[in-house]
Formats: structure tokens, sequence, C-alpha cells
């Protein structure tokens, strides 16, 4: 098919589907991986497939970790005075971290880069990093990262503090779910962050970290469906419905979920018109791992399919953006829909080593990450308290559901192909751009090990 019909396209700006399953799922509150809303917005998924006329909806589980947050203080001496930050708008757990009481001198690492770390002994020390890396600085460095550089320069805890305003302490993996992590970490507000700068400027700050948490065993899900011709190959356009306990998880990533079942909806009035089966799958278990791309991309045929759309961080504002990887055809799939409706679409080719599209592209399936571009150098009010639905738009998620069924229609033409790589030119992309620095840090480098997956043993 060349363009979704007016008809479909005008019912979509009409439809509350994707917008009334958003506000479901923030009204689970705790979405992490693993415990109970999780698992009810996986149902809640799979029952709105159903509505909208999708084929073939099914569960697949999958064994996990599972991180439960307990309770976390700081208390720092100051002069002759003593403060604790331990309220929920000044610092929060990171999941991933262990339990554990550890005193040592606070020290300030400033953006918490690797050579910030360079030469530098923390023994016994409590690292302090910002969760900003510097516009100019060629990759993001991850907060797993700056948490490895801190526990293996000897120090014995971990604070992340936000550069957004609004004493928002920021929540994250720190890449470690199949043990507690080495160090006691936590995240803090960016104001509480300030006043311990303002502490470490004065002179040595001792500081006390405590934190209580628990790490088990439990399951995740991926909910997915189909709709179109019963072909072996297949288009994926998928999402996670996980988030985290920290706010509601409506923009990360309730928005993208949503438009996976709007573009779902979308497809079913065009089913018969579609060349390649197109499959939507929402996966569980993202923040703590992409336990569940890992998964799918581990129990199924990659051969058989074609391209992955991968949507995440999407509801930041109405301008899509595609990631495409190198994958050049995807991003012309997104230019001829972006001249078809006379919408700018943003195409960029760098690699996203982060999200569900990653187990995929990093053996060179051809993968994208569909997301909306945002103010500034951050990810907004993602893993904060005020992930929450006020903050976003149905416009928004009309607007961005209907370039992205177009898109996904159009590659799942019998006339638009997309080839797949040798994954050795993913490892060497990602040795270009610095990204291999980071991977290898945090155990997540998938060359040269021998598993291609940081979690392969979950199996």
């Amino acid at each position: 098919m060349t363009r979704l019909p007016d008809a479909v396209v005008g019912d979509t700006y009409r439809s509350t589907v994707g917008w009334d399953l958003i506000a479901d799922l923030e009204d689970l509150n705790d979405r992490m991986p693993g415990h109970e809303g999780e698992r009810t917005g996986a149902d809640l998924v799979a029952e709105a497939f159903e509505d909208v006329g999708l084929d073939d909806v099914t569960f697949a589980e999958f064994p996990i970790p599972v991180w439960r947050r307990g309770e976390a203080a700081l208390t720092v001496t100051h002069g002759d005075r003593e403060t604790t930050f331990a309220r929920s708008h000044e610092l929060v757990e990171l999941p991933g971290t262990p339990s554990g009481d550890v005193t040592g001198e606070l020290v300030d690492v400033g953006y918490g880069l690797p050579e910030d770390f360079e030469d530098v002994d923390l023994t016994g020390d409590i690292a302090m990093a910002s969760s900003v890396t510097p516009d100019d600085y060629g990759r993001w460095v991850h907060r797993s990262e700056k948490y490895r550089y801190a526990a293996e320069s000897g120090a014995a805890g971990f604070v992340f503090y936000n550069h957004i305003d609004g004493s928002l302490p920021p929540t994250g993996s720190i890449g470690d779910l199949n043990g507690p992590g080495p160090i006691p970490a936590v995240g803090m507000s960016k104001e509480a962050g300030a006043r311990l700068q303002r502490y470490c400027e004065d002179g040595a700050v001792e500081a006390d970290l405590t934190v209580d948490c628990e790490t088990g065993r439990g399951t995740s899900r991926n909910v997915e469906a189909t709709v179109g011709p019963d072909t072996d190959e297949t288009v994926l356009f998928t999402a996670h419905v996980d988030g985290h306990d920290v706010g509601t998880a409506a923009n990360d990533n309730g928005f993208g979920t949503a438009m996976v079942v709007e573009v779902g909806k979308m497809l079913a009035r065009v089913a018969d018109e579609l060349e390649t089966k197109v499959r939507l799958v929402v996966f569980g278990a993202e923040e703590t791992g992409l336990y569940g791309s890992y998964y799918w991309s581990h129990t199924h045929d990659l051969d058989e399919v074609k391209c992955v759309l991968n949507v995440d961080g999407a509801g930041y504002s109405r301008q899509l953006e595609i990631h495409d990887h190198g994958f050049e055809e995807i991003s012309e799939a997104f230019d001829a829909v972006s001249d078809e409706y006379e919408i700018p679409v943003r195409t960029e080719s760098q690699l996203r080593p982060h999200s569900d599209h990653w187990p995929f592209v990093q053996r060179g399936v051809a993968g994208a990450q569909g997301r909306s571009s945002s103010d500034g150098n951050d990810r907004g009010w993602g893993h904060t308290h005020s992930d929450t639905m006020d903050k976003l738009d149905v416009r928004d998620l009309r607007d961005m559901s209907i370039l992205c069924a177009a898109g996904v229609a159009r590659l799942a033409r019998e006339d638009v192909t997309v080839d797949h790589v040798d994954d050795a030119e993913i490892r060497a992309a990602c040795i270009d751009d610095d990204f291999d620095v980071g991977m290898k840090a945090t155990g997540t480098w998938p060359w040269g090990a021998e598993k291609d997956w940081p979690w392969a043993d979950e199996l």
C-alpha cells in the first residue's frame, strides 16, 4: 500500500484507545520488572490488542532477577552540622544497588566521564556524579558506566545527582541485576546535589550512606499480536510496557506502548493491503536489562525479521525522530512518509545502544528507534517522580502514531528492501563512536565474550 486511507487517519485523530491505555497504565503506579503492576500492564495491552482487531494475541514468559525498593538515607557532616537526606524528593535508590551502610568522604567527580576517574583513588570514598553528559562529548555516558568507574576506583558508595530542576531524584538501573552491584547507589535531586557540591567546595565532607533493598527471582512477559498476510518475513513494531516505580512511567514507556496499540488499530483497518506480516510486540523488563527483547531475539529466527522499529521516549513532542543505526532504507521509508504527509520527520544515523532495538541491531538486524525531539541534553521527566500523564499530549500521540503506522506499512511493502548486515559492521560502528568504552565498563559488550548478550544464562 502507498498511503493510509483518509478515513483511517481521520478516525485516529478522534481515537482515545491509546490515551485511555496510558491512563490505565498510570493508575497501576508501579510497573517495575517482575512486579504485579508490570504483569497487569501486559494484560491490559493484550486486551487492547484484542479490542482493536489484531490477530494471534499471545504471551511469552521468561525468568528475570527482580529488585524491590526499601529505604535509603545519606547523612553528611558539614562544619558542626549534621544533615540527613532521606525524603522522596531528595533521593531514591538506583535499581540493582545492594543493601549496605558505608561511611566515607564525599567526593564530587563532576560529569563522571571516563577521564574524570583517571588516576583518581576513591578508596573508601562516596563518589557523586552528575546525570548530564556535555553536549560536545560525542556520546552519552550512561549512569551505569559512571557507577562502574566509581566502583573500580575504590569508592564505597555512589550518588547520582540530577541536572533537572524540580526536586526530582533520578532513578534507573545501574546495569547489574544478576546479582547486586558492587557498592550502594542512590539518585539525588539537583537541588540536594547542589547543596552537597557546595559542602564539598568548603572542604572535606564525611558522609554515611544507608541503603535497604531486596533482589530476588521472578518472571516478566512479552505480549504480541500480528496483522496482515501470513508471510514468513515480518516487520516488528515494538515498545516496552514496564516502567520504574518512581513516577508512573507515562512517557517511558506508557506512551510508546499506546503507540503500538494505535498503530496496530490502524493497520488492522488495512490488513488486506499489507504485503508483509506486521508483528506488534510489547516487551517486558526493558528497564533492568532489555530482558524481554533479548529473550524474543534469542527465541525467534532473526532471518525472518525484515526490520524492527522500536518506540521509546516518544512523548516529549510531536516531532518524530528516526534513529536508523545506519540502516538507511528505514530512514528513506520515513522520508517518503514525511513528503507524503507534508510533516517533517528527523532522521539520525548514530547508534543508540540502549532500549529494545539494540538486541536486534547488535546482531546485524535492520533496526531503528522512534522517539520525539526533546529540549536540551536530557530525558526530560523520565525516570523521576514527574514522569506522569499530565506531561503528555493526546495530539502528539495521534500524530506520532499516524506517521509510524504509515512508515511501518511502507516498510511492509515487497518493493521496499531492508538489508541486514554482518554484526562486525555494528561492532566497528560502536568502536568508531566510542560506545565500546562504556559497554565494556558495564559488562554489556557482546563481542569477544562467550555469550552475545550479558544475561543468556537467565534462559
